[in-house]
């Protein structure tokens, strides 16, 4: 499968996440050989957790692994510092996103700290991510972390 494959799983995800009331961020974590290993997606309001992202759904889902060399995380939006932070501290080596219009992430500390990274820009991660913003903006500004609109 190619990135435009693994990025409809987590897109996946993301619609999951959508359909269940949360934010529709959606990743999945695919091994050296080319074998998806696990996805996940945004889970704060339905889980009441503050931290549980898409990202960091997805590798609790995935598991503990001796290493994350070699494997690529395929996220539906620009990754958080703290899921940057996660990416980086494991060791994972290259990030794909869906978009990065929505939120400034932090694309550039991923690449400075060794991690390939790739943009897809895809119109439906896109799509997806500005209708939650303009059907939820309350709860799209608590996950990020502002100040809610109005």
């Amino acid at each position: 499968m190619d990135d435009a494959g693994f990025m409809a799983l987590a897109l996946a995800e993301a619609q999951r996440g959508f359909d269940e009331g949360g934010v529709p961020v959606g990743a999945v974590l695919v091994g050296v050989e080319g074998r998806l290993l696990g996805g996940g997606h945004n889970r704060r309001v339905q889980d009441g957790d503050p931290i549980a992202h898409g990202e960091m759904d997805c590798l609790r889902r995935v598991g503990r692994m001796r290493s994350y060399a070699g494997t690529t995380l395929y996220t539906t939006l620009t990754p958080c510092m703290m899921c940057t932070g996660t990416i980086i501290q494991f060791g994972i080596s290259r990030v794909v996103i869906g978009e990065n219009r929505s939120f400034d992430g932090n694309e550039d500390f991923l690449q400075s700290r060794g991690v390939a990274v790739t943009v897809l820009d895809d119109p439906a991660c896109v799509a997806l991510m500005q209708r939650f913003q303009r059907e939820k903006p309350a709860v799209w500004a608590e996950d990020i972390g502002v100040d809610p609109p109005g």
